[in-house]
C-alpha cells in the first residue's frame, strides 16, 4: 500500500488528474498482449512534460517504488506487466514530434508518439521510417526503442535500434542522461544508446529520442506468390535471397492464417493456397523491374501456381493491410492465442516450417504460422484455451520444443518481442549462465534499488520486493 504522503507527493508534481488510484483505471494497466495474469499496480501515474516525468522517476526512486513505464501496452512477452504493490508511468502524456529535420535527415520525438502517425508525418515531408511493427497503428515510438521492435520491412532496412542516433532518459534516480548526437558520426563516450535499446525498461526511462530518417525509395513494386505446397514456398524464400535479391518484404502465411484473414479483412487471399509469399522491392525503378522479375523467376521454378502483382498503390495497402491484421484476425478464433517468436538463420527456414507442423500433430495442437519469412522471423501462433487445464499443458509443452528447435538450428529466442517475463526462463538456453550474470551486474550497478521494471529480462524479483 502506498502511503498517503507519497500520494500528495505525485499529485504536487502531476496534479491529480495525473494519479490514477481507482481500481478500474489500475485494472486497466495491469496486463499487456502476452498470456500472462495481469498484475494490477497500487498507482498510475501519467506525466506530461520531461520535468514532471524526472520528478516522477525521482520520487519512485526516493520511495524504493518500483515503477514500470508502458506505452500502448502492445508488447508480448510481459514487459508491461507491473510488480505487486509498484507503479506504472504511461507515456501518452508524452507525444510530441518535436523536429523533423529535411536537412539532416533526422527527427527528435517524445516517448509516446504513436509509430504510425510519426510514419505518416515523416511521409508528408518525402522522407521514410522504415521500422513498421505489426502494432504501428497503437504502439509508440519509446515502446518500440524500449522493445527494439522490427516488423515487416526489416529485411531490407533493419529494426529500430538502426534509426536511434541519440537519446535523452532518466537513470533509476531521476538524474537526467544523454547519448548519441545529431549528426552521421558519433562516438562520444560509452554507446549508452547501444545498451539502452531493446532494454525493456530496466535501465532507464526515455524523455526524448532522436531518430534517423532516410529518402523515400523512388519505386515499389508488390506481389503476392501462391503455392499448393507450404515446403514450396519456405524454398522459394532461401531461394530469393540465395540470389542477392533483398526484398524490402518477404512475408510468409499457411492456409490456416490465410483463411482465418479472408475471412477477416475480405482482401481477396486465395483461400485453396496452401500457403502464400507476400513480397515487395523498393528503390531505383530500373532496379525494382530487374529484381521483381528475378523473384517471379524464381517463385515459378519452385512451384508458385501463380502470382497476382498489385496494379496500384490501393490494391498494394489493401494486401499488406490484409497481413498486418493477422493476429487480430486468428485472435477471433479461440479464446487464447499464443503468438511466438521463434527466429532462424534464413536459410533454415524450410526446416523450421516443417519442425512446427510436426510440433503441432505431435501435441494435437491448432497452429497457423505467418511472418517475416525473409529474415528467419516466423510467428507460429497457437489457438488455444487456457482454461482447458490439459490442453493448455501440451501448449507449454509446444512452446518449449518450438525454442529448443530454433537454438538447435543456430536461431534465437526473439526476433523482436523481446523477453521479458514470458521468455526469461529460456534466456540462458540461448546464452551462458555467465551472459545472465554478466547483465545482473549491469543492472545492479545502474539501478541499485532494482526500482527499474523489476525482473524483467534476467528474471523475477525478490521475493522481499514482489510483497
Amino acid at each position: 500500500m502506498i502511503q498517503k504522503a507519497l500520494i500528495r507527493e505525485f499529485e504536487n508534481v502531476l496534479g491529480k488528474d495525473g494519479v490514477f488510484l481507482n481500481e478500474a483505471d489500475r485494472l486497466t494497466y495491469s496486463y499487456d498482449a502476452a498470456v500472462l495474469p495481469p498484475v494490477v499496480p497500487a498507482v498510475v501515474l501519467r506525466p506530461t512534460s520531461r520535468e514532471t516525468l524526472g520528478k516522477t522517476v525521482r520520487l519512485c526512486y526516493e520511495n524504493g517504488l518500483p515503477l514500470t513505464v508502458r506505452g500502448a501496452g502492445t508488447n508480448l512477452s510481459g514487459g508491461t506487466i507491473p510488480l505487486p504493490g509498484g507503479a506504472v508511468i504511461l507515456t501518452n502524456g508524452l507525444d510530441k514530434i518535436l523536429e523533423i529535420n529535411e536537412g539532416d535527415l533526422y527527427a527528435v520525438v517524445e516517448p509516446g508518439v504513436v509509430t504510425a502517425r510519426f510514419a505518416a508525418a515523416v511521409e508528408a515531408k518525402g522522407l521514410f521510417y522504415p521500422p513498421d511493427p505489426g502494432s504501428q497503428a497503437v504502439s509508440t515510438l519509446g515502446g518500440n526503442v524500449a522493445e527494439n521492435a522490427g516488423g515487416l520491412r526489416g529485411l531490407r532496412y533493419g529494426v529500430t535500434r538502426d534509426y536511434v542516433m541519440a537519446l535523452e532518459f532518466f537513470d533509476s534516480a531521476g538524474e537526467p542522461i544523454k547519448t548519441g548526437a545529431r549528426t552521421v558520426k558519433c562516438v562520444t563516450g560509452y554507446n549508452l544508446g547501444g545498451l539502452l535499446v531493446g532494454s525493456e525498461g530496466t535501465l532507464g526511462v526515455f524523455s526524448e529520442i532522436t531518430l534517423k530518417l532516410i529518402p523515400a525509395p523512388a519505386a515499389r513494386k508488390a506481389m503476392m506468390a501462391v503455392f499448393d505446397d507450404v515446403n514450396k514456398a519456405s524454398e522459394s524464400v532461401s531461394s530469393i535471397i540465395a540470389n542477392r535479391i533483398v526484398p524490402v518484404t518477404l512475408e510468409f502465411m499457411d492456409n490456416f492464417t490465410i483463411r482465418a484473414v479472408e475471412d477477416f479483412s475480405h482482401a481477396g487471399l486465395p483461400t485453396d493456397a496452401a500457403a502464400l509469399l507476400l513480397v515487395e522491392v523498393d528503390g531505383h525503378p530500373a532496379q525494382v523491374e530487374e529484381d521483381a522479375a528475378k523473384v517471379e523467376s524464381i517463385c515459378r521454378r519452385l512451384g508458385a501456381m501463380k502470382i497476382r502483382v498489385a496494379q496500384d498503390a490501393q490494391e498494394r495497402e489493401k494486401v499488406w493491410a490484409a497481413r498486418r491484421a493477422a493476429l487480430s484476425a486468428l485472435s477471433r478464433l479461440k479464446p487464447t492465442v499464443v503468438l511466438e517468436d521463434a527466429t532462424v538463420p534464413r536459410s533454415r527456414i524450410p526446416e523450421m516450417m516443417r519442425a512446427v507442423e510436426e510440433i503441432g500433430r505431435k501435441f494435437r495442437l491448432t497452429i497457423g504460422t505467418f511472418g517475416h519469412a525473409g529474415d528467419g522471423n516466423l510467428h507460429p501462433t497457437i489457438l488455444t484455451d487456457r482454461r482447458d487445464k490439459e490442453e493448455w499443458h501440451r501448449v507449454e509443452q509446444a512452446i518449449d520444443v518450438i525454442f529448443e528447435k530454433a537454438l538447435a538450428m543456430g536461431g534465437t529466442l526473439s526476433g523482436e518481442h523481446g523477453i521479458g517475463i514470458a521468455k526469461s526462463r529460456y534466456l540462458q538456453q540461448e546464452t551462458t549462465r555467465g551472459t545472465i550474470l554478466y547483465s545482473k551486474r549491469i543492472k545492479e550497478a545502474l539501478d541499485p534499488k532494482n526500482i527499474l521494471n523489476p525482473g524483467k529480462i534476467i528474471g523475477v524479483p525478490s521475493v522481499e520486493q514482489a510483497a
